[in-house]
């Protein structure tokens, strides 16, 4: 199927489709209560000849006779947003390179910039990957870089001092990948001798051969990996046979593409979100669009996101 009769499938969806599309992925082996995990559970009706209103896809759990429906205990729950968006939505984060903005989002769904730019935020929490206890293993690479303006061009009541060059004013950003496999990254404190090491010990086996730039803090990693290869971008040492940093210097490229050219701006508040975006994207590079739209949205469950945090009774 090609990529624009994909895009017409999910955009000619009806309500009731896009409800039995997020109801299969969910629950592929039968109906389960989000509240009680029971397998039994009826879907509720109006009776014939009663005026009762009765909403679409709820169900009532056999066990603990709660009411619910396919959007109790995800991201879409207390969402009054059609599933169809929904679906949309979701499919079109996952097919842009370098991600769609809200506002772009807004006027192809025809919902507020408010609405989209919130449906965005929920779906990249979809996307995030729960941590993980596996470790990173062959070839690794291992870099950081600096994302945000540069401090001379921030409003004089922004500035964390002077005129700023370099990293000063940027949040750092700190990665790993395993060639051929999985990427992790996310925002950083800072990238000092103590930091990195820390993070590469946590998610690297000690038997992986790890590549890395020159920069000092990479010094001290030599302790828990048995293989540590260096290139020196400071003399204009790039490559050296095996011992480089490509990937993931390709990959900082795309972030900071989608960033500035996308996004154009975007908080250090929200940056891990968007990193998460860019690394399910990567992650699961192999998959056509629409697998990686399923992926995405299996990520729902057990997950929600506030516009604003609840407060604690």
């Amino acid at each position: 199927m090609a990529k624009k009769e994909k895009l017409k499938h999910f955009g000619d969806m009806s309500e009731d489709e896009a409800r039995e599309f997020l109801e299969n992925l969910r629950w592929p082996d039968g109906v389960i209560c989000p509240h009680c995990e029971h397998d039994v559970a009826h879907k509720i009706t109006a009776k014939e000849g009663t005026k009762t209103h009765v909403r679409d896809g709820v169900y009532m759990c056999a066990k603990c006779r709660k009411q619910f429906s396919v959007k109790v205990g995800t991201i879409f729950e207390s969402s009054h947003i059609p599933l169809r968006k929904w679906v949309m939505a979701f499919y079109l984060m996952n097919t842009s390179k370098k991600g769609i903005s809200a506002h772009q989002l807004h006027r192809m769904l025809g919902v507020t910039y408010k609405t989209a730019w919130f449906m965005c935020h929920r779906i990249r929490e979809s996307m995030r990957k729960e941590p993980v206890n596996t470790l990173l293993e062959g070839v690794v690479e291992a870099d950081e870089t600096y994302v945000g303006g540069q401090e001379k061009y921030r409003h004089m009541n922004k500035r964390k001092g002077g005129l700023g060059r370099g990293s000063l004013g940027k949040v750092p950003v700190f990665a790993l990948v395993e060639r051929g496999g999985e990427l992790r990254a996310g925002v950083v404190a800072n990238v000092g001798a103590k930091t990195l090491p820390k993070i590469i010990r946590q998610h690297v086996h000690r038997d992986a051969t790890l590549m890395t730039d020159s920069f000092h803090s990479y010094s001290q990693v030599d302790e828990h990996v048995l293989f540590h290869e260096t290139v020196d971008h400071s003399r204009r040492e790039y490559v050296r046979g095996n011992a480089h940093v490509n990937t993931l210097e390709g990959w900082f490229s795309l972030l900071k593409r989608g960033l500035n050219g996308t996004f154009h701006h975007v908080s250090e508040k929200h940056l891990d979100r968007y990193i998460d975006e860019f690394v399910h994207r990567y992650n699961w590079r192999e998959m056509d669009d629409v697998q990686r739209t399923i992926k995405a949205i299996k990520g729902a469950p057990g997950k929600r996101l506030y516009y604003k945090e609840p407060k604690e009774s």
